[in-house]
């Protein structure tokens, strides 16, 4: 990776922890804003969340097209311009349609984001560096997500709408801001990620669009796995667990709070010492290591439930729970995504993403589904066991992965130690290894 890549990749993370720090301003009381600040109801709140994803499931098939055929860079700045207007629209709502519109553009917008920031980090990155570059914009989303909470927190009075509009209003400047650092941004003309050579299994080829994607069963296989990881760990987080908390374990509402910041904390203190660990690793046996991780984390919560008359040990049991899915979220960021970005052949880089971005989506809006109607049928003990069997579901699924990927689509660091024993002749198409061209495909404009 060149200087130049590198300046530009620092300023997509940079943009992209704008927009994170912003959105923590108001992930923490939409809820409360929509259902007691409007006068919206509970109803109402919960339909907003399913506008964020129903928005999200209708432009994501659509969007990796469009990033494939036009390049990242138009669609990210047009879904920083629907996040921002959804933003500052849901500020200044007042009845239920209103609301439920903003969110709907909102949600759009921030899909949209998602997979077009994806591929301008592969664009920029090469194999050798790009779980390095995920990692780190993982580790300053959940840092601005944490910063922007804490200080929305100050900000925010429950008795006082106009202090929401403020909060909504930061979130749509941070947007912006976003959109503005990526006009300083120079995207290369290729994509960064490297073909896994003549030992891979074969290779959909990139003019066959989705169908092309659906027969690469390694991606498939991987689709599935995240669905399982987002529906097992985020999904849960506002929904079964924090209901499981409170209705079983007897923690207090100010305790999810401190969970909730205990999860980020473990993600920022441990991300770059947990990178250390995991290069040079399988990938598959780091993610099957995951659900080993979340299978204690099931099981520390499960425990919190049978000593609710032991309050402080139920109460850090509970906590332990999201410490360990932070733990693991930290291993999964330098991991998962580079996966997905090396699984995708020459100009479908765009629509990997976007696919991989879809899975995620499902799994966030069926996991509160899911944890919401076994938390009010009270069928707590059974729900603790759904996510044990998930968690060790993971860590079958990452193993049979394992199995499908080569050599280097599972180690990248085989594919650096191989060169560095043929010599500098060893690089693509006759280019030295870590020249400006190393390891790059063309993709199309």
């Amino acid at each position: 990776m060149t200087t130049e890549t590198g300046g530009t990749l620092r300023r997509i993370q940079l943009g992209n922890a704008l927009s994170a720090f912003g959105s923590g301003f108001t992930v923490p009381y939409l809820f409360l804003y929509v259902a007691d600040v409007r006068g919206l109801g509970a109803g109402t709140a919960g339909a907003v969340l399913a506008a964020f994803a129903a928005a999200a499931l209708l432009v994501l098939p659509l969007v990796g097209r469009v990033i494939d055929r036009h390049g990242p860079m138009p669609v990210a700045l047009a879904g920083a311009a629907a996040a921002a207007l959804g933003a500052l629209s849901l500020g200044l709502a007042g009845n239920a349609p209103h609301v439920l519109c903003s969110a709907a553009v909102m949600g759009a917008g921030i899909a949209v984001l998602q997979p077009s920031l994806a591929t301008m980090i592969v664009w920029c990155s090469t194999t050798a560096t790009r779980s390095r570059a995920f990692a780190t914009q993982f580790f300053l989303n959940n840092l601005g997500m944490g910063v922007g909470g804490l200080l929305g927190g100050q900000i925010v009075d429950e008795h006082a709408p106009s202090s929401f509009a403020v909060l909504f209003a930061v979130e749509a400047v941070m947007f912006l801001a976003l959109a503005a650092v990526l006009l300083t941004v120079r995207l290369p003309r290729c994509a960064g990620a490297e073909q896994p050579g003549p030992a891979a299994p074969s290779r959909p080829r990139a003019d066959g669009g989705g169908r092309s994607l659906a027969s690469d069963r390694s991606m498939v296989m991987l689709c599935v796995l995240g669905f399982v990881l987002f529906f097992a760990c985020y999904g849960q987080f506002e929904s079964g667990l924090a209901a499981y908390g409170v209705e079983v374990s007897g923690v207090s509402t100010s305790t999810l709070g401190f969970a909730l910041f205990a999860n980020t904390a473990v993600i920022v203190l441990a991300q770059f010492v947990v990178l250390r660990l995991v290069e040079g690793r399988r990938r598959s046996r780091v993610i099957a290591l995951v659900g080993l991780v979340w299978t204690a984390g099931w099981l520390a919560a499960g425990a919190s439930g049978l000593v609710p008359h032991a309050q402080a040990v139920a109460t850090a049991l509970f906590v332990t729970t999201y410490a360990l899915f932070g733990l693991g979220e930290a291993m999964l960021s330098p991991t998962v995504a580079p996966l997905v970005a090396d699984l995708a052949p020459a100009g479908m880089v765009g629509r990997y993403n976007s696919a991989f971005a879809l899975v995620k989506q499902l799994g966030v809006a069926v996991g509160p589904a899911v944890g919401g109607l076994m938390a009010a049928q009270g069928a707590y003990a059974a729900y603790v066991v759904l996510l044990v069997v998930c968690s060790l579901g993971i860590t079958a699924l990452a193993l049979r992965l394992g199995g499908r990927l080569s050599p280097v689509q599972d180690n990248p660091a085989l594919r650096r130690t191989a060169r560095a024993a043929e010599g500098p002749a060893a690089g693509p198409a006759g280019v030295p290894d870590g020249g400006p061209d190393a390891g790059r495909v063309t993709v199309a404009a």
